[in-house]
């Protein structure tokens, strides 16, 4: 076992956990554990080294995080075909999960000018076979309020506490009216299971049955443009916009294809924007809180790009000009205004 110089209860508690049953059972022997990775919430993941090659233990405290939701998600996209982690032992009480492991080659580190086509035409694959293979109907819904706690982390934690703001009578009432209508745009769309962290960070590179999906738990029944929002408009890299649209394109024909709805293009590319909004107030908000809260700034190095995106789609869609002035009035006293400068200024009337 590896000892660490500073005292981590938890590690120690699943090195026990692992020495005492599971891991002896399916691989006899020593074993050592390194860092796989750390997301955004309080799950942690380990590497397990051992004779006959490599697991994945997820520290996931109970409290903190809802291990049977992840164990249920897993089985219906494993179901599906879709190449998510094998669970091999489990102990829900201490918020452990010993599974198979994925690799640690992400989207992000593969996607270049050259691979991009391939691995987002097999991402968009996988997700069709998601939204039409895998049973969302029990899933939790994406409701209104749902849609609208979220955005809301965007004016408490970014504008309110981040930027330190005392937002006017003015201010408040735009935020609402933007929230209103970027939540009514999700509400019109037809609802299927939806990842909500389908992006980069969260999908393999994988040798056979590409990609392979992590990070499933937060699943729920929602807006068919959520995932695909999530993909192409991720906050970690973005693509020059008439690259998105062949994307786009691309997905929309696979659906149709794979017995989803026809959905008329100019329709879907709107909810797509809108979708990609929302979402995107949602990050912003949830990096400012994981600077402040969690300790964790390295997050706020991803929200220009975020800012981007949200400048582009406010100068496209005519009822979030007002929402554009309040970011020009806030955002750009934090950040220079030339990075939120879009290619494209033609507004989208609808």
């Amino acid at each position: 076992m590896q000892k660490n110089t500073k005292t981590d209860t938890r590690r120690i508690q699943l090195e026990q956990w692992l020495q005492s049953a599971p891991l002896h059972a399916l691989v006899p022997g020593p074993f050592s554990l390194e860092p796989a990775s750390a997301d955004a919430s309080f799950r942690r993941y380990f590497r397990v080294n051992h004779a006959k090659g490599t697991m994945i233990a997820a520290d996931a405290p109970p409290d903190k995080e809802d291990n049977p939701s992840f164990i249920r998600v897993a089985k219906r996209l494993q179901a599906a075909g879709v190449h998510v982690p094998s669970l091999f032992a489990q102990n829900l009480q201490k918020g452990f999960l010993l599974m198979s492991d994925l690799g640690n080659t992400t989207y992000l580190q593969a996607l270049n000018e050259v691979s991009a086509d391939h691995l987002y035409h097999q991402a968009m694959d996988t997700l069709v076979t998601i939204q039409t293979q895998t049973p969302s109907q029990e899933l939790p819904l994406y409701s209104g309020e749902l849609l609208h706690k979220e955005m809301y982390l965007f004016q408490e934690w970014f504008l309110e506490k981040h930027l330190n703001l005392t937002l006017s009578r003015q201010d408040n009432a735009t935020l609402v009216k933007t929230f209103e209508f970027l939540k009514e745009s999700a509400l019109q769309q037809p609802c299927f299971f939806v990842h909500r962290d389908y992006h980069s960070r969260n999908i393999m590179v994988m040798p056979h049955n590409n990609p392979g999906i992590l990070d499933f738990q937060d699943a729920v029944h929602g807006p068919v443009s959520y995932d695909l929002a999530s993909l192409l408009k991720d906050c970690y890299i973005d693509w020059p916009k008439e690259r998105t649209n062949g994307w786009i394109t691309y997905y929309i024909r696979q659906l149709e294809s794979s017995g989803g709805p026809a959905l008329q293009h100019n329709q879907f590319i709107m909810w797509f924007d809108l979708m990609a909004a929302q979402r995107h107030l949602k990050a912003i908000g949830i990096f400012a809180r994981l600077h402040l809260r969690d300790r964790k700034p390295d997050y706020l190095n991803d929200i220009p790009r975020v800012l981007r995106y949200l400048f582009d789609t406010c100068h496209r869609y005519k009822p979030l000009e007002d929402f554009l002035t309040l970011l020009r009035k806030h955002a750009c006293e934090q950040y220079d205004p030339s990075v939120f400068t879009p290619k494209q200024r033609q507004p989208l009337s609808i």
